[in-house]
């Protein structure tokens, strides 16, 4: 029998600066648009600290420490992004530098970005951060433990 199930690990950055604000990233995908935390799949032969480093480089430009593990997806949800079932991990993390980057005060702010791949940047209070400010199912249920862990 071949077992044609197939696993999707991703990996995402809870970036909080001291003023308690979370780090979001707005993209839009050929159209669609969507909210997450810093992040992306694993490459083959890829760990997850080393991935979570990597993505945080090509997404931001922006060197990360990690912290400390924070979340494992622990129920089932079917994955967006190449089938199968979605293995989230997120680690609470700090930026070794200044962000290099602009820091939007509006979702989806691509300004005169014309790819087909588009990615803003937000900083979130957790006091004004809600399950509805992220688009995926894990990502919101991350929302919930966040503002009971730092609440």
């Amino acid at each position: 029998m071949i077992n044609d199930k197939k696993f999707n690990f991703r990996v995402y950055g809870l970036l909080i600066d001291k003023g308690k604000n979370v780090l979001l990233s707005d993209e839009e995908e050929k159209g669609i648009r969507y909210s997450k935390f810093p992040g992306g799949g694993l490459e083959f032969g890829e760990g997850l600290i080393d991935a979570l480093k990597r993505e945080f480089i090509e997404e931001c430009d922006l060197q990360v420490e990690i912290i400390s593990h924070f979340y494992t997806t622990d129920f089932f949800v079917a994955s967006a992004f190449g089938g199968g079932q979605l293995i989230s991990v997120y680690y609470l993390v700090k930026a070794l530098q200044n962000f290099q980057f602009k820091i939007s005060t509006s979702e989806f702010d691509f300004e005169e970005q014309t790819s087909d791949s588009k990615q803003c940047f937000r900083l979130v209070n957790i006091k004004d951060l809600h399950e509805d400010s992220v688009t995926f199912p894990v990502d919101q249920h991350v929302v919930k433990l966040i503002k009971e862990q730092f609440l």
